[in-house]
């Protein structure tokens, strides 16, 4: 099978249902998105991290392939089968990942500026994108309808990222950079 089909060569693609649409389409922004943001967590979870956070990062990558695929599809009800929806259920695993990371940090008493280690600051990099998925999402749900357990997931990711960014500098024995303003 060739990986180019030249049906995209005039500036549109089509959606996971089918429908023919502009590459520049907020959907296709949308989910785009989603896929650098996946990009950026499959890059993160290759740290040395434990292999259970390793294997937390490959499950969050594995959500964010099946909210692509979600956010590809033109109309919320005509998701192919095996793609299941993102549902509160793995908004409650996100946050209690969150919940167990936090426990193991300092309370957090300032403002803190992204960095300390490469891998947290690399981390930090994530969350913004992940901030912008969580716009380009709430700019799509003004004009389509849409799982609001996405926007939900996104939220507590860009909350995870944060956290797992201060754990990094953690586990190195670095302490975050507070924000001093001058």
């Amino acid at each position: 099978m060739k990986i180019y089909t030249k049906t995209g060569d005039k500036g549109e693609t089509s959606l996971f249902d089918g429908t023919r649409v502009s590459k520049s389409n907020l959907r296709v922004e949308v989910y785009g998105t989603i896929d650098e943001l996946n990009s950026y967590v499959g890059s993160i979870s290759t740290f040395e991290v434990p292999k259970e956070d390793k294997d937390f990062l490959i499950w969050i990558s594995e959500m964010l392939f099946s909210m692509g695929s979600e956010l590809a599809i033109s109309k919320e009800n005509n998701l192919p089968k095996g793609i299941q929806k993102i549902s509160e259920r793995e908004v409650e695993i996100i946050e209690k990942k969150i919940d167990e990371i936090s426990a193991k940090l300092p309370e957090l008493k300032n403002f803190i500026m992204p960095g300390g280690c490469f891998e947290s600051g690399f981390v930090h990099i994530a969350r913004t994108v992940c901030r912008r998925a969580e716009r380009r999402v709430v700019e799509l749900s003004m004009s389509e309808s849409i799982n609001t357990n996405v926007l939900i997931f996104l939220n507590r990711l860009s909350d995870f990222l944060f956290v797992f960014a201060r754990y990094l500098n953690f586990l190195k024995g670095i302490e975050d950079i507070i924000w001093k303003r001058s």
